[in-house]
């Protein structure tokens, strides 16, 4: 542990389960206090008590724009400022072209790229100079992906959010930066299998990985420790993938 964050306040959407509760675990290792958000109190709570004593909740769906201000609300009251932010919350689930529904199109855009929209700017009153904005993308923003469409769409859209906002951002000294992660061992890469398959699915995705073998949520913590710090202080704009090499070949 170097203590890279001690003193940080950080926000982390989706921050409950998977990659989102290994960012938050790994930040207050490095000496953050975090606030994690979710749409289940028995997830968060479980969750706070697994990240320790710096960790706080608070029920949000980041769809919602009235959950995020109020979100930012209670930040301001009880810490005062952001000085790290993990727009991190999303999901999505399978479909082929000629099966996709309506409903299934509007709620994966709604969390995957509304919510990180508003999750953002909603954030920027609260953030100071230096802050660090991290969202989180993945492989299939630049990968074909049999029936994931909708959701590679979405995160393809947030990556060029993160190089446009830059530009709109400069002069803040606010960087902005993509964390994407490949296939990492969370419930919701468990979700998206058949039940009774969810091993297959991981050994599939190992078989594809020149490193021949899944993700740890952990590991994206330790990549987010280098987005959220000072070591990263001249970067800004880019994709930093967690992946195993599996986009990179």
């Amino acid at each position: 542990m170097s203590n890279s964050l001690d003193g940080k306040i950080a926000v982390i959407t989706g921050g409950s389960t998977g990659i989102g509760l290994g960012i938050a675990k790994r930040f207050v290792s490095e000496g953050a206090s975090v606030v994690v958000t979710g749409r289940r109190q028995a997830e968060l709570d479980a969750a706070v008590a697994e990240i320790g004593a710096k960790a706080s909740a608070f029920r949000a769906d980041v769809a919602s724009l009235s959950d995020l201000d109020a979100l930012y609300a209670h930040v301001g009251r009880t810490h005062g400022r952001i000085d790290v932010l993990v727009a991190n919350a999303g999901g999505g689930s399978l479909a082929k072209l000629g099966e996709i529904t309506e409903e299934q199109f509007d709620q994966t855009f709604a969390i995957n790229v509304k919510g990180v929209l508003f999750t953002v700017q909603k954030a920027l009153a609260l953030m100071e100079k230096g802050g660090s904005i991290i969202i989180t993308g993945s492989t299939t923003s630049i990968m074909g992906t049999e029936a994931f469409s909708v959701y590679s769409g979405t995160k393809a859209a947030i990556r060029n959010f993160a190089r446009s906002w830059i530009l709109d951002l400069k002069g803040r000294n606010i960087r902005v930066n993509v964390l994407s992660p490949g296939p990492i061992v969370t419930p919701a890469l468990r979700g998206i299998a058949e039940k009774g398959k969810e091993q297959e699915l991981l050994d599939m995705f190992a078989a594809q990985i020149p490193l021949g073998r899944v993700g740890d949520p952990d590991e994206t913590g330790k990549a987010a420790v280098f987005l959220a710090s000072d070591a990263s202080s001249f970067v800004n704009g880019a994709e930093l993938f967690v992946d195993g090499g599996l986009a990179q070949v």
